[in-house]
């Protein structure tokens, strides 16, 4: 065989797909931040079905009809924003799935939705040590006292804050019975 007759071999080589480990290597992206670099700005929507909130990201991305479709960033949580929710003043902002199950347009926050913590298996681990697992948590905008602006940090007693724009845009497209799905 001639050197000539190898390179059509090696011309189709060349275009074959990379080797699996290359195609699979991981992303410098977050997984959730991954998912909001999927969002296509022109895409409409007026509801959505699904919210993921990721707080090591401090992200929370709304889905409709599978896709991710709005993305907000720099939620604020708990006082004490790692780990489950427990117990009744741990200041943690619970993890796992939950429903938003009603909304509150006379809160204390700029509107809020609730969220259906605490569910049975909550309950059940705070009765094991004879302790209420808490309740009354939220998405909500910012204290109704605060006159502008953000206020700073994690400061919540476990609810998931964000500025007072978004929590309306929240209260617009988020109807009652959304599966919120919490993150560590």
């Amino acid at each position: 065989m001639t050197r000539f007759a190898l390179l059509p071999l090696l011309a189709i080589a060349a275009c074959a797909n990379p080797p699996v480990k290359q195609a699979e290597a991981p992303s410098s992206q977050p997984p959730l931040a991954r998912e909001a670099a999927r969002i296509v700005p022109e895409r409409r929507f007026s509801t959505v079905d699904y919210l993921i909130v990721d707080k090591s990201e401090r992200l929370m991305i709304a889905y409709a009809g599978g896709q991710p479709v709005k993305a907000w960033r720099g939620l604020q949580f708990g006082d004490a924003p790692s780990g489950h929710k427990q117990f009744e003043g741990d200041e943690r902002t619970p993890e796992g799935r939950y429903v938003i199950e009603g909304r509150n347009p006379g809160s204390a926050y700029h509107l809020s939705l609730k969220i259906s913590y605490p569910n049975a298996a909550d309950r059940a681990f705070a009765r094991q040590y004879g302790r209420s697992p808490g309740g009354d948590i939220f998405l909500h905008g910012q204290p109704n006292a605060l006159p502008m602006g953000r206020m700073p940090g994690d400061w919540t007693d476990g609810c998931i804050a964000l500025s007072n724009d978004e929590i309306e845009e929240l209260w617009r497209i988020v109807p009652d019975g959304t599966v919120i799905e919490i993150r560590p």
